[in-house]
């Protein structure tokens, strides 16, 4: 049995809802620690309603966090732990979204996922085994987990951008080429990425700026 999601959602600031980003948090956050996007993102992108959910487990090392799944070098888990719970959570997720395109009416060409970290190992690994495609992937300083099993596993191609900062310590920025290389090696035509200069692990101004252009120009928010 899936899990339900807690989820925040930021409603459109026109009033009506053309669009859908769904933002996927990062290790020991929550969905409010990305929803505050919505604000600057929504100014431009008037009919998209935002989503927030949480993920589905309490993070051990952050009380208040959340987890997609456990990470053995932060939380002393097995590697056979982290594989199990990270195929809950992709269970997890597509309900989810499944629920969220049921309940406000939206085909998948009408939703985004806009990923940080940890939510971006998710939203590079469901969107692509998804046979609906949905209109983009936005990843944040995140990695492509299990490269190797994406071009026998890969269904769909939605536009994806990459993004990292170039003083990351905690995801090495060379994931970034990385993912870039697999997924074009998988049968992509757009992988775009940028890389954020002088950022450490998180989301700039200018990180920002080129998401916004993606949502806009490639998923057509």
């Amino acid at each position: 049995m899936t899990r339900v999601l807690q989820t925040g959602r930021k409603e459109p600031v026109s009033g009506e809802k053309r669009s859908c980003v769904v933002f996927l948090h990062g290790y020991g956050a929550n969905g409010a620690d990305l929803l505050g996007l919505a604000d600057p993102l929504g100014e431009h992108l008037p009919d998209t309603l935002f989503v927030a959910p949480d993920a589905p487990e309490a993070c051990v090392g952050a009380p208040m966090g959340f987890q997609w799944f456990p990470i053995p070098w932060i939380d002393g888990s097995s590697e056979e732990e982290a594989m199990q719970g990270m195929a809950r959570a992709v269970e997890d997720l597509n309900a989810f979204l499944e629920a969220l395109m049921v309940d406000e009416d939206l085909l998948p060409e009408q939703v985004a996922l806009f990923g940080f970290s940890q939510g971006t190992m998710m939203a590079l690994h469901v969107a692509p085994r998804r046979e609906d495609e949905f209109a983009g992937i936005v990843a944040f300083s995140g990695r492509l987990l299990q490269p190797e099993l994406l071009e026998d596993e890969v269904v769909s191609r939605p536009p994806v951008l990459l993004v990292h900062g170039d003083m990351d310590d905690v995801v090495p920025p060379e994931s970034l080429p990385a993912a870039a290389e697999a997924l074009q090696g998988a049968g992509w035509r757009e992988v775009f990425a940028h890389i954020q200069k002088g950022t450490g692990h998180g989301i700039a101004p200018d990180g920002l700026s080129v998401s916004l252009a993606f949502l806009r120009d490639k998923c057509g928010f």
